[in-house]
């Protein structure tokens, strides 16, 4: 299988061209396993990320369910309006419980989930997530030393994250807070607020991508306006030297 870090060097490449697993399986209708079986089959196109993520082909998921007479992709939401969630839990109970509370909201969420700060270290670049939500208390490098890579990588400037920790006050401040705008959460997790902030975030997307849609219609239309008017002077020009 291709790495994604060779699939993302294309020079035609762009990240709302793939989704995670779940979203993946979320649009076929399918389980988790299911979407990894048809991967290893090669049914369906996806690469692997350095911490041996998959990530999928979105043309490939439509050519899957053209083939097999099941809903198609256009009827689903659309995936540049999905929410990019990058989830950094150690604890697999609690990555559990995040992952049946995100199902429940039935919002278009694309989440990945890693068990280490490493791993996230290793592949949130590549994967460019709108949304990082992390546990600060992680064997090996912890959260505190992620934000703080994290911080220095101006790619990801525009990353909304979120710290959910039981730690008092007193140790954020002792290892020197958090970058600006971080938003924390104490444990256990409020997920009414949580859900609220994510459909905020949803539909802040959808409305960006709805206003670039028509900034880019405009643009056709005034383009194509000036060439039919090119075009109508060039005709006129050449009646004219005819006549």
């Amino acid at each position: 299988m291709q790495t994604f870090e060779d699939a993302i060097s294309a020079s035609n490449f762009s990240s709302e061209d793939y989704c995670g697993t779940s979203y993946a399986a979320r649009l076929l209708g399918l389980s988790v396993a299911t979407v990894q079986s048809l991967v290893e089959k090669g049914e369906i196109q996806a690469w692997k990320t350095m911490g041996g993520h998959r990530r999928i082909a979105l043309h490939s998921i439509q050519n899957y369910l053209t083939k097999n007479s099941q809903q198609r992709l256009a009827a689903q939401p659309n995936p540049q309006n999905c929410l990019r969630v990058l989830v950094v839990e150690d604890d697999e109970p609690t990555r559990e419980l995040y992952q049946l509370e995100f199902e429940s909201w039935k919002l278009p969420i694309d989440c990945t989930w890693m068990s280490s700060a490493v791993e996230a270290l290793m592949d949130i670049a590549s994967m460019r997530p709108d949304l990082l939500i992390t546990d600060l208390s992680m064997p090996g490098v912890d959260g505190f030393e992620m934000l703080k890579a994290l911080k220095r990588n101006i790619e990801l400037a525009d990353m909304q994250v979120i710290v959910i920790s039981g730690l008092p006050q007193q140790a954020f401040d002792s290892r020197g807070g958090f970058p600006e705008d971080t938003f924390t959460l104490r444990k256990p997790v409020n997920f009414d607020w949580l859900q609220g902030f994510i459909s905020a975030m949803v539909a802040s997307k959808l409305k960006n991508y709805q206003q670039s849609e028509r900034a880019k219609a405009r643009v056709l239309h005034q383009a194509t306006a000036r060439s039919d008017a090119l075009r109508d002077r060039a005709a006129s020009r050449l009646a004219q030297k005819s006549a």
